[in-house]
């Protein structure tokens, strides 16, 4: 068994060893950057953020350079559960709550937006990602159900008419396990191959004249005055551009210590079996839907194109992974599906995901010229691809949406960089322990 980040992928250097990096479509390395070049728009990370903004950009004509310190989908968007989630992090009930009930309409408006804009570009592309419609949460306790029967009332306030509630009796047309109490799908979810999907999006930005340079870790950048164009500065080279965006996200330490300091790298550990036999993994898993759990620590699962079972779950706040990442994930597994106590686990690894004290998405300027976005919460591949589109749209001039965003309060986690870690893992223990009591 694998049981460790450290290791590389063999068959596509740079990446961790998952099984997302072994299956990969596309294994090329791009170049890194050398010399200097001129370009409308830099952006800073070739994640699912910036490789969405980059995409919109090119689409509309723009001149764009993408620089990667890694890999294309080195972070995140490469390693996370392939599960398209709908909303936010803080549901829209919260939000109005927060902000107002102007902003939760905004926002409301948006909230599916992200898994059109997956859909949309899997089809005028072709991108080939293994995407497969359909989503199932699953509750606990009736506790859990009754949340989800509310959340369902708000969210069809917003316009979203794909939710069904599930009862005990029918949970097993979606998963077979004992645990639940009963549930909701969202007809509107489904997964996908999330390196595939950010690999596929980064050859369309090509084919459109853009250009991705991977291994160019930024060490500077030079803002310009107004109306003067702004220096990224890499080891090898250097763009200078009209326009910067910042997509690092949780990767982008130590690189912008004013943005960085306001959100929390946290580390989510994933595991994926061996091949399963097809009627035993379609027993398992009937509908072929993605299934996440409504425990505030959550365990996330689904069936993958060549039948093995991708399971995450656990936490580790300031990124930090277990030693050991199969014996966190297995006995929750083995919990919801105890036939699998004799299968083999070929992948296991980890990623890090941006956490913001409001666990809502950051987005603003930094200049005139300079924008950022990060600090998804762990909703990343619906949001980033979302918010990477609006960050095109006000560099191309249409800001609205991109200012309902940056109205957003932007704040730092209490007891700053040092005490932001130990409080936040209180404040989980708690509402772990709430789970375990069914409170």
């Amino acid at each position: 068994m694998m049981s460790t980040t450290a290791k590389q992928s063999a068959g596509n250097p740079g990446h961790t060893n998952s099984w997302y990096a072994a299956s990969a479509n596309d294994k090329r390395v791009r170049p890194a950057l050398t010399g200097e070049i001129t370009a409308d728009i830099c952006i800073i990370g070739a994640g699912f953020t910036g490789i969405s903004a980059a995409l919109e950009l090119c689409e509309r004509g723009y001149s764009v350079v993408v620089l990667e310190a890694e890999r294309i989908g080195y972070g995140a968007s490469g390693r996370n559960g392939g599960q398209i989630v709908n909303g936010y992090s803080r549901d829209l009930e919260t939000i109005a709550g927060r902000y107002g009930h102007d902003r939760a309409i905004a926002l409301g408006r948006m909230s599916l937006e992200g898994g059109e804009i997956i859909r949309s570009r899997v089809a005028r592309y072709g991108i080939a990602c293994d995407l497969v419609d359909g989503g199932f949460f699953a509750a606990f306790t009736d506790k859990q159900v009754r949340e989800m029967a509310a959340h369902k009332a708000h969210w069809e306030k917003h316009g979203h008419t794909g939710l069904e509630m599930v009862s005990k009796a029918e949970v097993g047309r979606y998963v077979r396990t004992d645990r639940y109490a009963g549930g909701m799908i969202d007809r509107l979810g489904g997964h996908i191959h999330p390196l595939n999907l950010v690999l596929g999006e980064a050859g369309a930005v090509e084919a459109l004249g853009g250009q991705i340079f991977e291994g160019s870790r930024v060490t500077a950048i030079e803002s310009g005055a107004s109306g003067t164009r702004s220096q990224v500065r890499t080891a090898g080279g250097a763009v200078s551009a009209t326009y910067v965006l910042i997509c690092g996200n949780a990767y982008l330490a130590p690189l912008m210590p004013e943005i960085h300091g306001r959100m929390m790298p946290v580390s989510s550990q994933v595991m994926a079996t061996e091949p399963l036999d097809a009627d035993l993994i379609e027993s398992l898993l009937p509908a072929d839907y993605c299934v996440e759990d409504a425990n505030y620590i959550l365990d996330y699962y689904r069936r993958t194109a060549d039948n093995r079972l991708l399971y995450g779950g656990g936490i580790g706040y300031g990124g930090n992974d277990p030693k050991d990442l199969t014996g966190v994930i297995r006995p929750n597994m083995l919990k919801t599906f105890p036939a699998l106590k004799d299968v083999r686990i070929d992948y296991a690894w980890s990623g890090n995901f941006a956490l913001t004290l409001t666990r809502i998405p950051h987005i603003g300027r930094l200049s005139q010229g300079v924008y950022f976005s990060h600090g998804d919460s762990g909703h990343g591949v619906t949001t980033t691809h979302l918010l990477g589109k609006i960050l095109g749209e006000a560099v191309a001039g249409h800001a609205e949406r991109f200012d309902v965003w940056a109205s957003l309060p932007n704040l730092p986690f209490p007891g700053g960089r040092t005490f932001r870690v130990p409080l936040t893992m209180l404040g989980a223990w708690w509402y772990g322990l709430r789970d375990k009591l069914g409170l």
